[in-house]
């Protein structure tokens, strides 16, 4: 697992500086809420999740939600005495690890929590992530009437052997089935996939595409696999026990992806996310693009709230352990220079397809925008802000396999 940030030394109370008031009435607010449980460590996996063997006590999958509470509870006092306006939670987001590990009537009581602490916005978006074998119709049932509004289900793959070599457990025959179980209970779904696992042939990623868009889901995210250092495939791929794709070979993969997506009515909104509609977007992850506010809650989950982010500590243990002395769980903070708050909005910026206003970037770097338009990596009619309001940096598909190289000579 990744090491925290380093940091600021975060108050004991939680205690936000005064000038997170500042614009705060035009920046929607979300809350995350982070389970960090799962049935088993797959080995590409470097998230911040723990297996039930592995934890005891008050860090137990069953004391979670209680202690979860706690932290939400601060949440609502910290951000009182910041003097910030009353918004009401615009997107929620569970996710981990596995969220459906816990009992559905746990994860409906954190989102109670968050309803009786700000209030949801009508029509307020509300997702679990889940893996395919951790949801039954009455599991799905129950989130529905809870509140929640969205699904997210972590496929990754149709092919039984790539399935294996990413050490995940489910059945690929039961996608269909869940698919259908969360629709039927009124929740819309969108499906995760990787591509470029060891192994995997441009067939395989082809009849993964294919399988996920004959559910007719509205959603699809699509990641390419990166192995971090510390995981079990790192292990294997530096024993030569596997072999990873060539950057070709996934390049090739997006693009099929890409096509195959749009063919069948889902278009990019951002580099690696694709929707039938703008409605079907993510709008708890174009909040985070955005740059808006969001509180997260659980171990090592980050929060970002006008310019100030801070981190949780990452043990279960330590986490609980905190809250249950009245503490807050943060392990530091950082408040953003105006350099690094550039470089973010950049970065994420640049990676929807709505494209990064011209007139956000410095001099120098809308002079360089050429340079991006004549390399095919942006769209050139976009940038003379054709169709549009005003010019904007839009990626082409190419830049969209290159959009760090694209980040970099714009901001460097």
């Amino acid at each position: 697992m990744p090491a925290l940030p380093v940091g600021d030394v975060s108050p004991d109370d939680g205690a936000l500086p005064s000038s997170v008031v500042d614009g705060a009435d035009a920046r929607a607010f979300g809350v995350y809420l982070h389970v960090p449980f799962c049935t088993v460590r797959c080995g590409y996996c470097d998230f911040n999740t723990y297996t039930a063997a592995e934890l005891g006590g008050g860090a137990s999958q069953v004391a979670y939600a209680d202690t979860a509470l706690r932290e939400i509870a601060l949440a609502g006092r910290v951000m009182d005495r910041a003097g910030l306006p009353g918004r009401p939670v615009s997107t929620v987001f569970v996710g981990g690890g596995t969220p459906t590990v816990l009992p559905a009537d746990d994860l409906a009581r954190l989102l109670d929590a968050v309803r009786g602490t700000w209030g949801l916005a009508p029509g307020a978006e509300v997702t679990t992530e889940a893996n395919p074998d951790s949801v039954t119709p009455a599991s799905l049932e129950r989130l529905a009437a809870a509140g929640f509004t969205r699904v997210s289900f972590g496929m990754q793959s149709a092919v039984p052997h790539v399935l294996a070599t990413l050490e995940r457990t489910h059945d690929p025959r039961r996608i269909p089935d869940v698919v259908r179980w969360a629709t039927d209970a009124g929740l819309a779904v969108s499906l995760d996939l990787i591509y470029g696992t060891p192994g995997e042939s441009l067939d395989d990623w082809r009849t993964s595409v294919a399988t996920a868009l004959a559910t007719d889901v509205d959603h699809v995210s699509a990641y390419a696999l990166v192995v971090e250092p510390g995981t079990k495939m790192a292990g294997q791929v530096r024993r030569g026990q596997v072999a990873l794709p060539s950057e070709e070979d996934q390049a090739v993969k997006y693009e099929v992806a890409d096509a195959m997506l749009a063919e069948a009515g889902l278009h990019w909104y951002e580099v690696s996310n694709w929707a039938r509609t703008p409605a079907d977007a993510c709008r708890h992850n174009l909040a985070y693009w955005r740059g808006d506010d969001w509180w997260g809650v659980g171990p090592g989950a980050h929060s970002h709230v006008g310019g100030v982010r801070w981190w949780n500590v990452k043990h279960p243990r330590a986490y609980a352990g905190r809250l249950e002395a009245g503490l807050s769980p943060a392990a530091g903070r950082e408040e953003l220079e105006p350099g690094s708050a550039q470089l973010e909005r950049v970065m994420l910026g640049v990676r929807l397809a709505e494209g990064l206003p011209l007139g956000t970037l410095s001099a120098r770097a809308r002079r360089d925008v050429a340079g991006l338009v004549a390399d095919g990596l942006v769209d050139g009619r976009a940038a003379l802000g054709a169709g549009a309001a005003e010019p904007r940096v839009l990626l082409t598909r190419r830049g969209r396999l290159l959009a760090d190289a694209v980040v970099r000579t714009l901001t460097d």
